[in-house]
């Protein structure tokens, strides 16, 4: 008898095209509002809208494919490598970032104010933040204590959520999974609004934003990018919460709501570094 596994091959799909003109149209949307452009908050709202409709057509096509029993552990087996690929790009997108940071900080802000280069900005002290000898004006830097320390213990909290929801699935707990999903659904959303309000916070009270030089393009550019990353995860966990309140996963077939939670686990690791990285050093 023959127990060999054949792996499952979907049939072909049109939606990587969809998810390609929907990045696509949102990066010319987004250039062209940052450049004044009438179109470009309206191409890039059409490019988000294209971009959820690809994403919750191609999550349902797998979901479907996994409720009808399709997907065997060799596949199983390449969604998990899949994902920790998944992270590891993004872990990568982020050491690219601290890098430059700490290219900025320890090399570039002290070279500027010594050596030969000195003599073009002579008024120039190097120290950290800086707007660097350029741009014009004041601002306050963003400090540790208040709304970062607080979105601190909101995603630490979380993870021990997610964690929770982690044990009740595998035990079979369901009412317990459902609420341990919940709540970090509120924690995360909660993490969003805290830091809305504090960027309103610099740009009204503190004089900060993008153009405040190399302080401010290095402050938004790591905060703004993992807000994005909270934001997705919140997402996702939203549909996995739908999903469980449909009767779906198991103790046994739950991968989708592991690889959320590697991706949150990822996302409060990342804003422990950036918390003291950006913040308190």
């Amino acid at each position: 008898m023959n127990n060999v596994q054949k792996y499952y091959l979907p049939e072909p799909t049109p939606w990587p095209i969809f998810g390609s003109s929907a990045l696509l149209m949102m990066a010319v949307g987004a250039a062209g509002w940052v450049n004044r452009a009438a179109a470009g908050p309206y191409l890039l709202s059409a490019g988000a809208g294209l971009l959820l409709i690809m994403l919750i057509g191609w999550f349902g096509t797998v979901i479907r494919e996994s409720n009808a029993g399709l997907l065997n552990g060799q596949v199983d087996a390449s969604f998990r490598w899949a994902m920790a690929w998944f992270i590891f790009s993004e872990v990568m997108v982020f050491a690219a970032l601290f890098g430059a940071l700490f290219y900025l900080r320890v090399l570039s802000v002290h070279d500027l104010a010594s050596g030969e280069t000195q003599s073009l900005w002579p008024n120039f002290h190097a120290g950290w933040p800086t707007a660097g000898p350029l741009p014009n004006g004041t601002f306050k830097p963003m400090t540790a204590w208040g709304v970062p320390t607080l979105n601190t213990v909101i995603l630490l909290t979380s993870g021990a959520m997610v964690t929770w929801a982690n044990f009740a699935i595998a035990h079979g707990e369901r009412g317990r999974f459902k609420l341990a999903l919940l709540l970090t659904i509120v924690l995360g959303m909660l993490f969003l609004c805290l830091q809305a309000s504090e960027y309103h916070h610099a740009f009204t009270q503190q004089n900060l934003s993008l153009s405040s030089g190399a302080y401010g393009a290095t402050f938004f550019s790591l905060t703004g990018l993992h807000g994005i990353h909270v934001m997705i995860g919140t997402t996702v966990l939203i549909f996995i919460l739908a999903r469980a309140l449909l009767g779906q996963f198991t103790p046994e077939h739950h991968f989708a709501f592991t690889a959320a939670s590697w991706y949150w686990h990822f996302v409060g690791v990342l804003w422990l570094i950036l918390f003291v990285l950006v913040y308190c050093l």
